[in-house]
């Protein structure tokens, strides 16, 4: 084997096992993880399963958050970037909400991102909102807590295919429930 078809295969060898560790990431694939998200939730998890919103006042919000949670999403704050353990949660099971407990993520939907957040690149369907924020001057995709309305964190168009969407949310606002 000459040195050019070795090199060239050592190429196709690569991209091969690139893909192969990427996982099958098609549309119906992230279509079929979004309808099956409850397979990966605990038995018995203590988890919100309804979008009924809830309506609380700020009194009884700090009561129930710690005071960096509060900031975040009851007042949309940002934490600083890499500060959440949760950037490094690689076991299987479901993102809730800090504040209410309604399920938003699940692990297949995680990938890192390198942004310092936990990233993912779709959601539970009918579980979060989306709302426009112009507070650094571009318009930017903030997204909320269906339930809550607690603030997790914004959506780009740069993430990985075939979604190409990276909803970056504030570690501080999930609380993550192995399987």
């Amino acid at each position: 084997m000459e040195r050019r078809e070795f090199l060239l295969t050592l190429v196709v060898l690569a991209g091969a096992r690139a893909a192969f560790a990427a996982g099958d990431k098609t549309a119906a694939s992230i279509e079929d993880m979004r309808k099956n998200w409850k397979e990966l939730l605990a038995k018995n998890a203590d988890v919100a399963l309804s979008t009924e919103p809830l309506d609380r006042s700020n009194t009884v919000w700090r009561q129930l958050l710690t005071p960096a949670q509060y900031h975040v999403l009851r007042e949309e704050g940002t934490e600083y970037p890499g500060s959440s353990p949760l950037n490094n949660e690689k076991r299987v099971g479901v993102f809730v909400c800090a504040g209410c407990s309604l399920p938003l993520f699940t692990s297949k939907m995680k990938y890192d991102s390198g942004t310092g957040w936990p990233s993912f690149f779709t959601s539970i369907p009918d579980h979060l909102s989306n709302k426009k924020d112009y507070k650094m001057i571009v318009e930017r995709d903030e997204y909320h807590c269906a339930r809550c309305g607690g603030h997790q964190g914004h959506v780009f168009d740069d993430g990985p295919a075939p979604t190409r969407q990276r909803w970056c949310n504030n570690g501080v606002a999930l609380r993550f429930i192995p399987a």
